[in-house]
């Protein structure tokens, strides 16, 4: 099933600059808007990921299997 859509409020600048993005992609606006969401989303993922490991997580990895 397809996602229903919704309305959301943006600058005029903004919406700008999201039609100029989707321009140069040959895509539409809702769709440069939801790569530009995953793209986003795998960027806070990655910063987890590269954050230091906690005592715990460490104590966690260094236990022996058995």
């Amino acid at each position: 099933m397809p996602d229903t859509t919704t309305t959301i409020r943006i600058s005029r600048t903004t919406h700008r600059e999201l039609r100029r993005l989707a321009d140069q992609r040959h895509q539409t606006v809702a769709d440069t808007v939801s790569r530009a969401v995953r793209l986003l989303l795998q960027d806070d993922i990655g910063r987890d990921l590269s954050a230091p490991l906690t005592d715990e997580e460490t104590s966690w990895l260094d236990a022996d299997a058995g």
